[in-house]
Parts: structure tokens; C-alpha cells; sequence
């Protein structure tokens, strides 16, 4: 298990009673270990709570509403995004909507990123779902890239 402060440990059990729509969709697709990919939900790690956590590889997936996009929500998901990257663990982003649209995709992806990594497609950079140049992934993309395999460049 991770290294976690007791606050986040508390806060990851009180998340995991108030999943958002979005997150309570993927979990239960990625819940039942699907293709014998094992995750955990609303994990502690350090003083943050991952949406989704795949240990074996430290993959963490955050599941992003709007909410994201605003006030300095995004300056504190990037300094959030850099501490668990320099413990070792690269965080996904997708936004809440492309789970709505469709989360068997997205959960599928999901799996499929962690049993395989990133597809040859992958090694383009990601794109804002906006266009902007953010640094938050777009449907299922992940900071290296595309996840699905669907988008070749």
C-alpha cells in the first residue's frame, strides 16, 4: 500500500460514499477485476485521494468534472499531478463527460492502458478535450497520449 496521512485515509473513506455519478459508473465496471486487472477505488496516496488506482504499474485515474476547469482548480490538479508524479505514480486524466458518453469505453480503455500501456499512438502529445493546450487529457487520453488505440496520428 501507498504511504498516506491519516486525513487521507479519512477522506478516501468518506469519498467512497459520495461517488460522483461518473465515478460510481466506472467503478462498476472496473470493480469486478476486469481481464484480471485489479483496482482500487478512492485510494490514499501521500495527502491525496486517487478516483482510481491500478498499484502494480502506479497508475492513477482521475475522472475530471467540470469543475476542473475552473478558478485555480487547474494550477492545483497540475501541482497535485507533479507530486504523485515524483513518487513514482503518473495520473490519467478524463473528463466526466466522455464518461457519461460512453464509460464501457472508457473503463475498457482503462484496463486495456494498464494491461498494455500506451498504444504506438501514445507517443503523441495530449491534447486539451477544448483544444487549449491544457495539460488535462482529453476522453481517454492519458499525458503521453491516447489510450484507446481509436485516434492514430
Amino acid at each position: 500500500m501507498e504511504n498516506h496521512t491519516d486525513d487521507a485515509m479519512r477522506n478516501a473513506k468518506r469519498l467512497r460514499r459520495e461517488m460522483s455519478l461518473p465515478e460510481v459508473l466506472i467503478w462498476t465496471r472496473l470493480k469486478g477485476k476486469p481481464m484480471g486487472v485489479k483496482f482500487r477505488s478512492q485510494h490514499p496516496v501521500e495527502n491525496y485521494v486517487v478516483d482510481f488506482y491500478h498499484a502494480p504499474k502506479r497508475i492513477a485515474f482521475e475522472i475530471d468534472s467540470l469543475s476542473h476547469d475552473m478558478g485555480d482548480r487547474p494550477q492545483r490538479d497540475r501541482k497535485r499531478d507533479a507530486e504523485l508524479k515524483a513518487s513514482g505514480i503518473e495520473v490519467i486524466r478524463i473528463p466526466a463527460s466522455d464518461v457519461l458518453k460512453d464509460a464501457d469505453t472508457v473503463a475498457d480503455s482503462i484496463v486495456r492502458y494498464c494491461l498494455n500501456g500506451p498504444p504506438p499512438s501514445g507517443l503523441r502529445p495530449a491534447t486539451s478535450p477544448s483544444g487549449g493546450g491544457s495539460p488535462y487529457c482529453s476522453p481517454i487520453q492519458s499525458h503521453t497520449g491516447d489510450i484507446s488505440g481509436k485516434n492514430p496520428r
